[in-house]
This record gives structure tokens, C-alpha cells and sequence, in this order.
């Protein structure tokens, strides 16, 4: 493939070289003369002359000029056109034949579609059900009653407990579990008395859910992912919380019980979200925040306890100025004893 066809493949603009011969994709700082690379963030606009890629795919407004025997591609979404070019570079994707693997453990009376796959050491019990197209990988478990819709993925050593719902073309990574018991004790003179969990997990259409993550049934009713939402890695998202349409919930976050996420809302990494609370469509909590109260819809918070953008960026100030604010005191403690002093000795004169 040349530069001219990864410009036209991308509906980019060429300029420069239209013959540079590529064969993979790389980053800027890794890419030699036969690799397509692109520019996604601003930080890095300096590596893209003294990369050696040799074709680039850049923003429209970059105007230096390629070196000699590279190419420019000017894209409106440099980041989205590299994804098209990563497909066309990228080795074939496994293919997965319809059927059950011999060591695959599948009860008598699950539904399991016959255009499904089924693979090693995966666990299938009574009465659960899987949709037409799914993937089911090397040791996933799905438990008594459960329910898969049609081409979904369930990648390696997944868990889907008993009675949970997946809808369509749901992905889960490896290493997660739906469906475990919500965390809930009552103390008591003997210890923790345990709280039964006796509802379930419903996953929508199109949601995608990471590695490693925790979604706890419901104690009752339903713990609810809706449709599109995006999971990232190491989430735990406890008993009879409702995630709204198309959230991002970013790695290491933590969302207590019977909380609410409004429609598109972001939760970025490592945020915590206390129980029993709303954030209301399209918020936007910042890394690391500390969710105590209701949030309204479209908000930007920081911190912990999370306080709007305008407060926050108040409190960030007065803090840097407490330096100075401390030398001032200091200075106005030396001039109020030197005061003292003169007084005490006009008194004694």
C-alpha cells in the first residue's frame, strides 16, 4: 500500500510523496519509513517532523511542509482515520466456528443457538440461553436461567451468574463476574448477618464492559447497565445502581449501592460515587473525585467531596496563595511584638 492509498482509503488530503510504500502502523516516536502514524494529541506536535514515518495523518490546520520522501495526510479526525488505517494493517481476527467444543460442559435443556460457538472448559447450566452469532470463550461460566441475545462476545473466563441479562452484540473482557452478591450485611450480636441478594443484573444492547470488572446483582430487582454504555477496566458497580445510555465509566471507578448515572454522563478513573445518589444526564465527574451528593445534569465537579469547576478552581487559587498569606502573618506577628516591646518599654519609663 502507498501513501496515496492510505490517503484515499481515509478520505485525507495528500501531501508530499504519493509512492511511500507502507506496511504497518506505529506511533510517532516508534514508526520507521514504512509505518503510518498520526498525530491525536497536541503534546505531541513536535515529534511529527523528527519522527521517521513515513506518512503521517494530521489535523487539517498543520501546515509544515513533509520532508522529502514523506507524506502528509490532512484528515478532519486524525485519530478516527488511523483507526481505519490500523484495520487494514492489523493480522485477521480469530474466526469462531459454530458448535460446541468437545470439553465444553452444556446442560441438556440450555438453549444455545446452533450458529453460536461454544468453547473449551466453558460451563452452560439448566435453562440458560444463548443468542444466535455469540461467542462463548475457553471457561466462561453461565449460570442456571441465564440469558445471552445474539452476537455477543464473551471473551475467556468470563462469569455470568445466575438469571442475569445480556442483551445484543454485548462484549465482555476476561476476568469479570455479573452477577455476584451485592455487598450487604446487617450487624448484629453474632456479626455480620448477611442481606440476601436475590435480583439480577440486566446488561442492554451494545454495552461493552472491560476487564476484571464486578457487577453486582441486585438485592432485589435489577442492577441496570443500559444501552451503549462503556466499562472500563478494574469498575466495581454494586447492587441496584442504574447506569444511564451511553455513560464512559473509566478504570478503577466504584459506583455504591442504588446510585443513579443520568444518560451520557463520564465518569472518569478512580472516581467514587456514594450510595443512593443521582448524577444527572451528561455530568462530568473528574479523576479521582469524591461523589457525596446529588449532581446536577451537565455538571463538571473536581475533588473530594466533588465541587464544581468555578469552586474548585477558587479553592486551588486561595490555596497557592496561602504561601504568602503565611509570610504576611509571619511579618505582621514581628511588627505587633515589636510594638508590644516599645510599649511595654514607654510604660516603664
Amino acid at each position: 500500500m502507498t501513501s496515496a492509498d492510505v490517503a484515499k482509503l481515509v478520505g485525507g488530503s495528500l501531501i508530499g510523496a504519493g509512492d511511500v510504500d507502507v506496511h504497518s502502523v506505529a506511533s510517532l516516536a516508534d514508526a520507521t519509513a514504512h509505518d503510518v502514524s498520526f498525530l491525536g494529541n497536541e503534546k505531541y506536535r513536535p515529534q511529527v517532523l523528527t519522527s521517521a514515518a513515513g506518512v503521517v495523518l494530521l489535523p487539517r490546520d498543520f501546515d509544515a511542509p513533509p520532508p522529502s520522501g514523506r507524506a502528509w495526510i490532512l484528515c478532519d479526525d486524525p485519530s478516527s482515520s488511523f483507526s481505519c488505517a490500523v484495520m487494514q494493517f492489523a493480522p485477521p481476527m480469530p474466526t469462531y466456528a459454530p458448535g460446541k467444543h468437545p470439553s465444553a460442559v452444556v446442560a441438556a435443556d440450555a438453549d444455545v443457538h446452533a450458529s453460536a460457538h461454544v468453547g473449551p472448559c466453558a460451563v452452560i447450566e439448566s435453562g440458560a440461553a444463548i443468542g444466535e452469532n455469540s461467542v462463548i470463550g475457553a471457561g466462561v461460566f453461565v449460570g442456571e436461567n441465564a440469558r445471552l441475545g445474539g452476537d455477543c462476545f464473551i471473551h475467556p473466563n468470563v462469569t455470568i451468574r445466575e438469571w442475569c441479562v445480556l442483551g445484543e452484540r454485548v462484549i465482555v473482557h476476561s476476568g469479570t463476574t455479573i452477577g455476584s452478591d451485592g455487598f450487604g450485611f446487617i450487624p448484629g450480636a453474632s456479626g455480620h448477618e448477611k442481606v440476601p441478594q436475590v435480583g439480577i443484573v440486566q446488561i442492554d444492547d451494545d454495552v461493552e464492559v472491560g476487564a476484571q470488572v464486578a457487577i453486582d446483582r441486585a438485592r432485589f430487582g435489577r442492577t441496570w447497565i443500559q444501552r451503549g454504555v462503556k466499562i472500563d477496566n478494574l469498575v466495581q458497580i454494586a447492587h441496584n445502581v442504574v447506569i444511564g445510555e451511553h455513560c464512559f465509566i473509566v478504570a478503577q471507578v466504584g459506583v455504591s449501592g442504588s446510585s443513579n448515572v443520568g444518560r451520557g454522563a463520564i465518569l472518569a478513573g478512580q472516581v467514587g460515587v456514594a450510595g443512593h445518589l443521582e448524577i444527572g444526564p451528561g455530568a462530568v465527574i473528574m479523576g479521582q473525585s469524591g461523589v457525596t451528593r446529588d449532581v446536577p445534569a451537565g455538571a463538571t465537579l473536581f475533588g473530594t467531596p466533588a465541587i464544581s469547576r468555578k469552586e474548585f478552581a477558587r479553592e486551588k487559587m486561595l490555596l497557592h496563595q496561602c504561601g504568602d498569606l503565611r509570610q504576611s502573618v509571619k511579618a505582621l506577628k514581628r511588627e505587633l511584638a515589636e510594638i508590644r516591646a516599645a510599649m511595654d518599654l514607654a510604660s516603664e519609663t
